[in-house]
């Protein structure tokens, strides 16, 4: 049992695969939406992978989109394993500059008082 959606679990899962392969590259100022979920004989997500500045941009997606496909590939495999079922991931990276410091923003993405994340 899990305190958390489906959504959010995927979420934090992409998230932590982004930290994971870019370590120190990017700092921890990344955020992840999932934007669509489709649960049919094959689960199609599509996420944003939202960072603070246009420089982090080229980072998380590497050279000729290496690093995202391995962010991708791994993300969707512990997803798979989280669902019991195929996925088709999707992903994509766009500039929220200071996203952080917006209550906004924070709460559009699921960083709440209450919840954390």
């Amino acid at each position: 049992y899990a305190d958390r959606t489906v959504r959010e679990m995927s979420a934090e899962i992409i998230r932590d695969k982004i930290l994971r392969f870019l370590d120190k590259e990017v700092p921890h100022g990344t955020a992840v939406e999932i934007e669509e979920m489709k649960e049919e004989d094959v689960t199609r997500i599509k996420a944003v992978i939202y960072c603070e500045k246009e420089t982090h941009k080229p980072i998380i997606i590497g050279k000729k989109g290496e690093t995202i496909k391995r962010i991708g590939a791994s993300a969707r495999r512990d997803i798979e394993a989280l669902l019991d079922n195929k996925v088709y991931l999707e992903l994509w990276v766009k500039v929220r500059e200071d996203w952080r410091n917006h209550g906004s923003a924070l709460k559009e993405l699921g960083y709440t008082k209450d919840r954390g994340r």
